[in-house]
């Protein structure tokens, strides 16, 4: 599993999925997101703002990452 390390309180998901090499562009974040394609905790999100926060883990493609 990979991990990713933010200074802030949180991170849009959005933000993380670059942040994480997921996907190369805000845009295609946004498509992937509201095309139900990221799971967030388990659970399926389509909110692209969705605030992420340490402890969080987000999965798209097989692909799992774990915010801390």
């Amino acid at each position: 599993m990979k991990s990713i390390k933010i200074s802030d309180e949180f991170i849009k998901l959005g933000q993380a999925m670059k942040l994480a090499g997921l996907v190369s562009s805000g845009v295609e974040a946004k498509e992937v997101i509201q095309n139900g394609e990221v799971t967030v905790n388990g659970e399926t999100d389509t909110r692209r703002g969705k605030k992420l926060y340490p402890g969080d883990t987000f999965s798209y493609k097989g692909e799992d990452v774990n915010v801390r």
